[in-house]
């Protein structure tokens, strides 16, 4: 190329599942039948009150105009509403709540916002790679924290401390956690969020899977000061199947908020109005509607760990959210290598798990976004595939 691209972009790689999927069509196209089981993109609708407002409000003429950067008062006050209902937390609608373009968008403007060139970011691992990718992007330096089972996928604070936290600006923490699916609970944010006024570190929750397969519904915001020295994203990606929406918020201290509109105001727009509006019914379902949902997820996680049996994994059956989280085989000596062959030969494509990280080595991820049938039909593939390596 004769303009050679910025250096921040030799920090960071093509998304994984971005590459997968290519592939994944590469093969369909070559008339192979795959059966996608890695995605945790919700196939379920949204509610049809929902999608009904969507259209009443595209329908109206004067709806398709910029609109504010902080999104309209109405969505503001659906969010506050719902924290308060769920959550019990007391959010002010005005400066303590900020509508996002989806969480992910949260990310890279929160890094935005505090992250300076050199500035260390604490980081899960096993966790979510976008946290990795966008501290890069930003010029930050990613330092990794232990997330292993034996302690139940929580953070080992004394040990963090051990090290020097000096140049360490911001910690990403994410429960119920993604991908291993352990839950969080009052007495770990208490303790994340006195780390975080001790050493003077931002903590980030990242929230969307509260609603899949628990009704233990908890806030980081709960813990004591936790205004002070907290930021919540959450999203309505997977707790109410609209991911391809794009709807997501930040909630928490006035002052970060304003920080943080900084930054999206000068790079969107606003989202569309019958969007935010719909967003707002979405928000107002009852809870009846978010135990329809659970149901299916309940009956499809039944056949993932069956799937799992199969292929001699391990699993934590209390862990919640939208995937099941198993641990391979000792006898099994390449996670990748093992998730390829069942690719290739068995036609199922399973999420390895060090894709999110070192301490995710030894550990596959099943989604539950694929209705009974493909889970069904992936489940006898796979017990087809490993019959016929043991009649060999």
């Amino acid at each position: 190329m004769k303009v050679k691209p910025a250096e921040r972009t030799t920090s960071v790689q093509e998304y994984y599942f971005s590459q997968k999927l290519r592939q994944i069509d590469q093969m369909r196209k070559a008339g192979v039948d795959v059966i996608n089981l890695g995605i945790g993109s919700p196939d379920q609708p949204p509610s049809e009150n929902t999608v009904a407002r969507l259209a009443e409000e595209a329908a109206k003429p004067t709806g398709h105009g910029y609109q504010s950067y902080n999104g309209i008062p109405a969505l503001r006050n659906a969010f506050s509403d719902w924290y308060k209902k769920y959550f019990h937390i007391e959010l002010d609608p005005e400066n303590e709540v900020l509508p996002l373009m989806g969480s992910k968008e949260g990310i890279m403007h929160i890094s935005m916002a505090f992250v300076n060139p050199g500035d260390e970011v604490l980081v899960p691992n096993p966790g979510y790679p976008t946290y990795s990718s966008v501290t890069s992007l930003v010029g930050g330096i990613i330092r990794y924290y232990n997330l292993e089972e034996k302690k139940g996928w929580t953070p080992d604070i004394d040990e963090i401390e051990k090290s020097d936290l000096s140049k360490v600006k911001l910690m990403w923490v994410n429960y119920p956690n993604m991908p291993t699916g352990a839950r969080g609970s009052l007495k770990l944010y208490e303790e994340l969020v006195g780390f975080g006024l001790k050493h003077n570190i931002l903590i980030c929750n990242d929230n969307p899977y509260s609603f899949i397969l628990n009704n233990e519904y908890l806030s980081i915001l709960s813990a004591g000061a936790a205004k002070e020295i907290v930021l919540e994203l959450n999203s309505l990606s997977k707790s109410h199947n609209m991911a391809g929406w794009r709807i997501g918020m930040v909630a928490g201290n006035r002052d970060y908020i304003a920080s943080i509109l900084k930054v999206k105001s000068n790079m969107d727009s606003g989202m569309l109005r019958a969007i935010q509006e719909a967003a707002v019914e979405a928000l107002s379902n009852p809870p009846s509607w978010y135990e329809k949902v659970n149901s299916v997820y309940r009956k499809r996680r039944v056949i993932v760990e069956e799937i799992m049996e199969l292929l001699k994994c391990s699993i934590d059956r209390s862990q919640t959210g939208l995937f099941v989280w198993g641990r391979i085989p000792e006898e099994i000596p390449d996670c990748e290598a093992f998730v390829e062959e069942m690719l290739q030969n068995a036609n199922v494509f399973i999420t390895p798990g060090f894709i999110f990280g070192s301490n995710g080595g030894r550990y596959i991820r099943i989604s539950l976004c694929a209705d009974e049938e493909a889970l069904n039909k992936a489940k006898e593939r796979i017990r087809e595939k490993i019959a016929s390596l043991r009649s060999q």
